[in-house]
């Protein structure tokens, strides 16, 4: 038990519940109240847990709830996120999986509406709103969100466009089985769900910083006293009004890093000229932190 508990400290382990939980409720509404009444195939591994599901009742007269299919198809993928992301990320993914199992049972299949359009809008915002707050703060759904961050970690592509390619496979598999009416609702729910989590999840955003300032030293200090970010120093700029000297800075931060940035700019130097270009693709070393 004391081996468990090294991996979780005490502050982190009741922040990270509380985060468990939300995603936990977020996912069961969406899943209860608007894919299961309207027939919309849920992205990543709980839309393979209500195909499961599905299949279990219609072929084989076995009554399967998504939420056990869910928790039984998550279990080997722990492998992938214990040995390629990390121990911390892993157990907390397993209790945040559990959870929404658990969520799914409890919170009742409400009929809000039957409109499959509706459904798939709702649902998909629901279930992207959960999975981009369970990974802004450090937490997984479990299943396909392992091999999503670690491709993303290898490829820098945002883990919204990788759930989109992954469940392409979910979207075919839907149409084969039940029907193409019912891929076409679920691609938009996915598309949805994909947009939403890239929302949300803020980390995953770069952005190019480029600052002129005349007290260098005094912003970089800031810079790095409050993020883990590189900076480069271009001396001897020249303004083509006055002509005065200045420092040109550049770096790179996330979107998420954006508001400690700007605490670090008023702070080292208000008066400094700060423009900010966003969505760039780096290729190179860019430190993200570890999930």
């Amino acid at each position: 038990m004391n081996r468990f508990f090294k991996f979780l400290p005490h502050p982190d382990y009741a922040m990270k519940f509380s985060f468990s939980v939300v995603y936990a409720i977020l996912a069961s509404v969406s899943v209860n109240l608007f894919y299961q009444p309207g027939k919309i195939y849920s992205s990543g591994l709980t839309g393979i847990a209500q195909i499961v599901s599905t299949l279990a009742s219609s072929w084989f007269d076995i009554t399967l709830p998504v939420s056990i299919a869910l928790l039984l198809l998550n279990v080997p993928l722990f492998l992938i996120g214990w040995f390629k992301i990390g121990h911390k990320f892993t157990i907390f993914t397993g209790i945040t999986v559990v959870l929404t199992s658990v969520f799914m049972q409890l919170i009742p299949s409400e009929v809000l509406t039957t409109d499959p359009i509706i459904c798939a809008i709702f649902g998909g915002a629901v279930m992207g709103a959960g999975i981009g707050y369970a990974l802004k703060n450090g937490l997984s759904s479990g299943g396909l969100d392992f091999i999503s961050i670690a491709i993303r970690k290898k490829t820098g592509r945002t883990i919204g466009s990788i759930s989109i390619v992954f469940n392409f496979f979910i979207l075919l598999a839907a149409g084969v089985l039940f029907g193409w009416q019912y891929a076409l609702y679920s691609a938009l729910a996915i598309f949805v769900s994909g947009k939403v989590t890239d929302a949300v999840f803020t980390k995953q955003k770069k952005m190019q910083v480029t600052i002129i300032t005349r007290h260098p030293d005094q912003v970089i200090h800031a810079i790095q006293d409050k993020m883990r970010r590189g900076i480069t120093i271009i001396n001897e700029a020249e303004g083509a009004f006055r002509h005065d000297k200045q420092t040109v800075l550049l770096t790179v931060v996330t979107r998420f890093e954006l508001p400690f940035l700007r605490q670090a700019m008023k702070e080292a130097d208000a008066d400094a000229f700060v423009s900010i270009a966003e969505n760039v693709q780096i290729l190179g070393r860019f430190y993200e932190e570890e999930l």
